[in-house]
């Protein structure tokens, strides 16, 4: 789960789910474009928000540049995006993202790899 200060973060075709507190936060003015992820919140009624701002009140986050597209929000996930324009990246400067639907079929093989001393993987 990204937490960014200042910067940028494209966050591309992951698949979010049990959170607690956020899935994605920041503080500190960062940019963020959230594409093609899939947010399914967890029962918690207080845990459904996607993003968390830390350190600063929302007349101040407002212009920050935070952007959603084609994200999957399932179980009432709500991503709350800030007004400040994403200027169109160059795009070598960012992967080319699937929308949420796909993110089952490309997370399928995810996760840890099982690894041993002395043994290839």
């Amino acid at each position: 789960m990204p937490r960014l200060r200042f910067g940028f973060a494209h966050v591309v075709n992951n698949d979010y789910t049990h959170w607690e507190m956020y899935a994605v936060g920041g503080s500190s003015n960062p940019t963020i474009l959230s594409q093609g992820n899939r947010f399914i919140a967890p029962p918690n009624p207080a845990s459904k928000e996607v993003t968390k701002r830390e350190y600063a009140d929302e007349s101040v986050w407002k212009s920050w540049n935070w952007r959603s597209e084609e994200d999957l929000l399932l179980n009432g996930a709500i991503f709350v995006q800030s007004v400040g324009p994403i200027t169109r990246l160059d795009q070598n400067t960012v992967i080319t993202a699937k929308q949420g639907s796909f993110v089952s079929r490309l997370t399928r093989s995810a996760g840890s790899l099982d690894c041993s001393m002395n043994r290839p993987f």
